[in-house]
């Protein structure tokens, strides 16, 4: 049966619960928190068309999109990005075992989005303990009639979720739904003695949860996980076709590599600290269609300008691995490599030995310890 006790038991059979959140999971409705229309990974899957799917996909461990492109409606062949979800449970669950909440505890949640991970705070601790936020007033209006419905009333506001709610304030616990490229010092502000967790990380590689400890104005914690969340909304690059990033096609000084461009996009650890070194830019690799082996790794730069494409031939040539082209101001491709040569001389150390540190400064990443600071 699609139910919560059945989604439940999936996650207890996959180990997925962290203790104390059997009740909450196994209780809070999740098809209360969705659209009638969600789209499960390529599929699109309608309520009123097809129920009995609709129920199936929602009460499975799946992530589920809600919302596209802000909300807004865009023309037949327009770039579709995924700008709201119902995340992957089992994720979620995940978070919310790093956040370590307790009895008592009070928790800002930023990034409301549907409202079913504060509804799951909100059976947890009590609705009067959880504030959520998010940026776009359509998913507060939807999220806090949602949680309603669900006979919950945490405290639901519209507002930049960088900034935090300083009007709740002090929280012990502060969790983020959706990708930071910095921890906001707000955050500690407002959690002076408390715990953040959140999805964190540049274009470049995304996939981390950053788990902090808050004490003197300073936040410190090491990264998780391999989560794949919506980047916040904030200063958001743009994103779209790999064909509106290109150009000046006819500008190529064409060379050699000596490093396979498939040595860092098939390696976690790798991706993880070139990304320290290259946070601006986004990569796609794309294999060829027609069975030869050969791919191509593109580095495109969030502001359009730079891009630089890696050809990789199964063997390589005579004189280096692959060929390269590299457009505009920035060299990404040298970039790139640079940061992989030096990720090498250091024994390509594994993401589990980096940590992270807050200041009112800024933030610094470091390898076993803050005095190593390498990013």
């Amino acid at each position: 049966m699609s139910t919560p006790g059945h989604l439940a038991g999936i996650l207890a059979r996959d180990g997925a619960i962290p203790a104390g959140w059997e009740d909450a999971i196994g209780t809070v409705a999740r098809e209360l928190f969705l659209p009638d229309v969600v789209e499960a990974g390529d599929e699109v899957v309608s309520r009123s068309a097809s129920p009995e799917r609709w129920l199936a996909v929602v009460y499975d461990d799946v992530p589920l999109t809600t919302q596209v492109n802000d909300g807004r409606e865009l023309p037949d062949g327009a770039y579709r990005l995924p700008t709201s979800s119902s995340s992957m449970p089992s994720v979620m669950l995940e978070m919310l075992g790093l956040l370590d909440v307790t009895a008592g505890h009070r928790v800002l949640e930023l990034g409301s989005g549907t409202g079913y991970n504060a509804a799951l705070l909100a059976h947890r601790l009590g609705s009067g303990r959880v504030t959520t936020v998010d940026i776009d007033p359509v998913l507060v209006e939807r999220a806090a009639a949602r949680l309603r419905a669900a006979g919950l009333t945490p405290r639901v506001e519209c507002g930049e979720g960088e900034k935090g709610w300083p009007g709740g304030a002090p929280y012990d616990r502060v969790i983020a739904t959706y990708t930071v490229p910095e921890i906001p010092y707000a955050w500690l502000e407002q959690a002076p003695a408390g715990r953040i967790v959140a999805p964190w990380g540049g274009s470049f590689f995304s996939h981390s949860f950053a788990v902090l400890d808050v004490n003197e104005g300073e936040a410190h914690g090491r990264f998780s996980g391999y989560p794949a969340f919506m980047r916040t909304r904030t200063g958001r690059p743009p994103r779209g076709y790999l064909s509106e990033f290109l150009h000046h096609t006819d500008e190529d000084a064409p060379s050699r590599g000596t490093l396979s461009p498939l040595a860092i996009p098939g390696d976690a650890d790798a991706l993880f600290f070139v990304g320290l070194a290259v946070p601006d830019a986004w990569h796609l690799l794309v294999d060829a269609d027609d069975g030869s082996g050969e791919a191509t790794w593109w580095l495109l730069a969030d502001d359009r300008r730079s891009w630089a494409a890696a050809e990789y031939v199964p063997g390589g040539g005579p004189d280096g691995t692959c060929a390269i082209g590299q457009f505009g101001p920035r060299r990404l491709w040298d970039e790139a490599e640079h940061a992989h040569r030096s990720w090498e001389a250091r024994g390509r150390p594994s993401r589990d030995r980096a940590g992270l540190s807050v200041t009112r400064a800024g933030q610094r990443v470091w390898l076993d310890g803050p005095a190593d600071v390498v990013g």
